[in-house]
């Protein structure tokens, strides 16, 4: 079985030795241009040059959950596109998350400006159930993110393209449940997989729609979020600010409002980085299964190129 390895801006000494000591049977290397056809893929953001050489690929087994940008290339006709479902991402994510609501719940952003000017502050403790959680994407780190803010006892919603069933929350889905989920959220939290019918899914007309003092949380594409709408809600009062991880240009300009907006936290797309010793091990294992005879298309993470995710 041959493998290759096209993954742009990442180091492929320690993924091939990796790759190679968890498939031993198998010839792994990185791609050159002109190199000879191969079975499967490992690849983030690979040239197109790579794809159109390689059209008897079987599968791409994408060093990530994100799939937007790889979806809008030009595939091999037959070959399957496979994410990682988790590989140690939703744990990072439930904490990155988890601390962004707490922070503003618990208001430990203003006392952190009081104690740089001096100030021994009080601020009156605030109801959990005044600020429900509404997460939007319940995939793989959706879920983990919802099912851990319930441990904190907040109010989790959520909301879905399709139905989902999570034990002890209230669950939306589809056009028909999208208002009534933003309506009973305060603190809006989005991981939905970016596609043309997500793309400036946070804009004016929904984000008004949060309840008053929202709060909006975004870790999962930047394109979701219309940047100049969210500032004029929060200028506006509606809104009381944001945390934001992920942007539509990265890094993000010097230039752009969100570096100097005093109530939103920006971070460098840091809420969940690939775990490279536990992504190789998922993507090998997805490969010896299918050498053993598993279909690709009962993968875990295959994905569907109607929805895009």
């Amino acid at each position: 079985m041959k493998i290759s390895f096209c993954c742009t801006d990442t180091k492929a000494e320690p993924w091939l030795a990796g790759l190679r000591a968890a498939l031993p049977g198998d010839e792994v290397e990185q791609w050159e241009p002109g190199a000879p056809p191969v079975d499967y893929a490992v690849v983030w953001m690979p040239p197109q040059q790579f794809l159109d050489e390689q059209p008897q690929l079987k599968a791409l087994f994408n060093i990530g959950a994100g799939v937007d940008a790889l979806m809008k290339m030009r595939l091999p006709l037959h070959a399957a596109v496979v994410r990682l479902d988790d590989a140690g991402m939703s744990v990072q994510m439930a904490e990155y998350v988890s601390h962004a609501v707490i922070r503003h719940f618990r208001e430990f952003d203003g006392y952190e400006a009081d104690v740089k000017q001096g100030k021994w502050s009080y601020r009156k403790p605030r109801l959990r159930t005044d600020f429900p959680v509404g997460v939007m994407g319940l995939g793989v780190l959706g879920e983990r993110v919802a099912t851990t803010l319930r441990q904190f006892e907040f109010p989790v919603l959520g909301w879905s393209r399709s139905p989902k069933e999570i034990p002890g929350m209230q669950c939306f889905s589809g056009d028909a449940g999208f208002e009534d989920f933003l309506s009973a959220t305060r603190i809006l939290v989005c991981l939905l997989p970016l596609t043309p019918g997500t793309q400036d899914i946070m804009n004016r007309k929904n984000l008004s729609r949060l309840m008053p003092g929202g709060y909006v949380i975004n870790v999962a594409r930047g394109a979701h979020l219309v940047d100049e709408d969210l500032i004029a809600l929060i200028d506006s009062g509606h809104l009381a600010g944001a945390t934001l991880d992920v942007f539509r240009t990265e890094p993000l300009p010097p230039a752009h409002p969100f570096w100097q907006h005093p109530r939103i936290t920006v971070t460098p797309h840091t809420s969940a980085r690939t775990l490279r010793e536990e992504s190789i091990a998922q993507i090998a294992g997805k490969i010896a299964a299918v050498q053993a005879g598993l279909t690709i298309s009962s993968l875990a993470g295959v994905v569907d190129p109607k929805k895009g995710y």
